[in-house]
């Protein structure tokens, strides 16, 4: 069949925020072939490239995307043994169901998260104590810059929180597979490291349960803080968790604190998540209730999420100019109230923060 193609096409419906404005040009690629050759086209032709998957960490311009945008929709779910290996088009949460129904371990913490498996490496998906660069094994794109599929190996992806050689270098890489080692634990789920996920499940961290089980609990825990799509539920118009939680030195952090002792008073503590390298992670949800940004706040069209501080929402007739405005609302205030400024999370196209 020929690769759909279609003009000025509206990009809204492929996105979960449900917002932004057409692309000149949409295609639709179902094979890695396609995908290459529509990149091949785009770059020898000088024209803008916008790649999609599953659209659920896009903040698109109302103007839309002047270019060409590509809708990666590959198919692929290969499991031998432990090795798992996804084309970039897949569903992700539905390969964690499909690696948990099959005994395996190591993604089950992932479950519920929107978009597609070639969007996991770029973002260094992760939650609740899981990221995907600890089952990743290689990712084969396609290199713009040499005009050759290339495989990068888990060190050559450079990774780090919420970040990769791929989110560093944007226009480069287009990914078409990724691959997985997971683990054959009997049935049980990884050790559980992420304290909410324990408490839930009524046991320790470090604890196995069954991977189903683990599953199950962190699909109710997201669906309970709107981070499960519903197309009914305007708390799920959303990218999830629109700031990256910041990570501090150590002069940062102490200039932190004092902000904190001063508006809080001195016995309140934030989060905080020593990093390994001397550096301090705090909690963006924590910052943004304290700033004032409680659940639900706003009155606009675009509001915080009645579930989550974190989920800058769509409540159903919103412009990206509106989203835009309650973010940096948001930024600016945490700012203000405690030093330090908070980074988005979702990829903007055609408008910045």
């Amino acid at each position: 069949m020929p690769v759909q193609e279609r003009h000025d096409a509206p990009l809204a419906p492929l996105t979960t925020f449900r917002l932004g404005g057409p692309a000149t040009r949409l295609i639709t690629a179902v094979t890695d072939a396609e995908v290459v050759e529509a990149v091949r086209e785009a770059d020898r032709a000088g024209t803008p490239l916008l790649i999609i998957g599953g659209g659920s960490n896009l903040v698109i311009s109302d103007k839309g995307f002047d270019g060409t945008a590509l809708r990666i929709a590959t198919t692929g779910f290969g499991l031998q043994g432990t090795r798992l290996e996804l084309a970039a088009g897949e569903n992700w949460s539905d390969a964690v169901a499909r690696t948990v129904d099959a005994g395996l371990a190591g993604v089950e913490c992932l479950a519920g998260i929107p978009g597609s498996a070639g969007a996991t490496p770029i973002q260094n998906v992760g939650a609740y104590g899981q990221d995907v660069s600890q089952t990743i094994t290689e990712v084969v794109a396609y290199d713009r810059r040499t005009d050759e599929i290339v495989t990068l190996s888990n060190a050559e992806c450079v990774f780090t929180y919420r970040h990769s050689r791929f989110k560093q270098d944007p226009s480069r890489y287009v990914v078409l597979r990724v691959r997985f080692e997971l683990e054959d634990a009997g049935g049980l789920s990884a050790p559980l490291r992420y304290p909410e996920t324990a408490r839930t499940l009524g046991v320790e961290q470090g604890d196995r349960v069954p991977a189903l089980q683990a599953r199950e609990t962190v699909l109710k825990l997201r669906a309970g803080k709107g981070m499960v799509l519903d197309p009914e539920d305007h708390d799920t118009w959303s990218a999830g968790s629109f700031f990256t939680n910041p990570i501090l030195t150590v002069t940062e952090h102490e200039a932190f604190l004092a902000r904190v002792a001063e508006r809080l008073g001195p016995d309140v503590m934030p989060p905080a998540f020593p990093t390994g390298d001397g550096t301090v992670k705090t909690s963006a949800a924590w910052l943004i209730d304290k700033a004032g940004f409680t659940k639900g706040y706003g009155e606009g069209r675009a509001r915080i999420s009645g579930k989550h501080t974190l989920a800058l929402t769509n409540r159903g007739s919103a412009s990206t100019e509106d989203l835009l405005a309650l973010a940096r609302e948001v930024r600016d205030g945490v700012h203000a109230a405690f030093g330090v400024t908070l980074v988005n999370e979702p990829v903007t196209v055609g408008v910045s923060l």
